[in-house]
């Protein structure tokens, strides 16, 4: 999704929401695994929490946005 930008605003917009939703989810498997110490943070798409998954489907939103409005091959 991220290479299909249509200028650098998206690509760049589309890193840091995937960097994002990756670092919860990274963050949240570590103190899972005993790795991390607790930080409270919801894992994505799953753990039930209203205004994170709230976020989580924005965030998506907007990503299949720069996706489909990019330059294709």
């Amino acid at each position: 999704m991220v290479k299909n930008a249509p200028d650098k605003f998206g690509y760049f917009l589309a890193l840091g929401l995937v960097l994002m939703i990756a670092f919860r989810a990274a963050v949240n498997i570590g103190v899972s695994c005993g790795v991390l110490p607790t930080k409270g943070l919801p894992l994505p798409f799953i753990s039930y929490g209203g205004s994170s998954f709230i976020f989580d489907m924005v965030c998506v939103g907007i990503l299949v946005n720069i996706a489909r409005t990019g330059e294709y091959p």
